[in-house]
């Protein structure tokens, strides 16, 4: 696929797996708009593309659901269409749901879910209106199982399957694409960001995240996923055994998930 000229928006873009995909879609002369909620990094981000001109600003906080339509708004004045919006931006968790308050789970939830919901309803009259487009939304291998410590998490990108299966169902005829990122562990500040009980940040990396995949090489996987125009794929290491145990031997994942180093 040609992504050259194509308007591609990009959230979670200031770092990890959001910023490796400025970076492959800007070497294919793309257009991008770039959205998180630190404007500083985004415009790191920018200056350290090839084709900084093409890059567009536009901080954006997946929490604050009342300012996504106006943004969006905005943002088609700009660039007329959007080809391409990738949903990326999100947080994790690190706490047993006992412990969890509430408004820790509704944070979650109001990030991972109903922001990226938020975002796509606002996109997606002008994709339909094209009947042309396609959204990416990163999951997660625990969008298809849950483990310890990420009930809330888990929850979120549970949901997200649900709700995008149900809208390619209803949109394939506009032809509007949608495809389903499962990755697995990748190394990325996720498990630094990550929510305690508290609400306040975990501040350190996890070993498996930090033996995880290079975002650059997932950048590169999604790509190839999106050219290919495929709906669902899991990039992972080891742990995509988990998903054909869930599938062909549940009763033994749920035994070793229950024996598994809870980190």
């Amino acid at each position: 696929m040609n992504f050259k000229d194509k308007v591609v928006w990009i959230t979670g873009a200031s770092s990890g797996i959001g910023e490796a995909l400025v970076y492959a879609f800007d070497k294919r002369g793309a257009k991008i708009i770039i959205s998180a909620r630190r404007e500083a990094e985004l415009e790191r981000v920018k200056n350290s593309c090839q084709n900084s001109d093409n890059i567009i600003i536009q901080p954006l906080d997946l929490e604050n659901h009342n300012s996504i339509e106006d943004i969006t708004q905005e943002v088609l004045k700009k660039v007329i269409n959007v080809d391409f919006l990738i949903n990326n931006g999100g947080i994790s968790q690190r706490s047993f749901a006992k412990d969890t308050p509430l408004n820790v789970d509704k944070r979650i939830m109001n990030i991972n879910y109903f922001g990226t919901i938020a975002l796509t309803k606002a996109v997606l009259p002008n994709m339909l209106e094209r009947k042309n487009g396609h959204i990416t939304v990163i999951s997660s291998v625990t969008g298809k199982i849950g483990v310890p410590l990420r009930s809330a998490y888990a929850a979120s990108k549970h949901a997200l399957h649900g709700f995008f299966d149900t809208l390619r169902a209803e949109s394939w005829k506009e032809n509007i694409h949608i495809s389903i990122i499962c990755p697995g562990f990748i190394r990325t500040n996720i498990s630094k960001n990550a929510l305690k009980a508290d609400g306040t940040a975990q501040n350190t990396m996890d070993p498996a995240t930090d033996k995880g995949i290079e975002p650059s090489v997932l950048a590169e996987k999604i790509i190839q996923t999106i050219s290919k125009k495929k709906e669902e794929v899991v990039i992972a290491g080891k742990e995509n055994l988990a998903l054909y145990l869930k599938r062909f031997l549940p009763g033994l994942l749920s035994k070793i998930i229950k024996k598994a180093k809870v980190t």
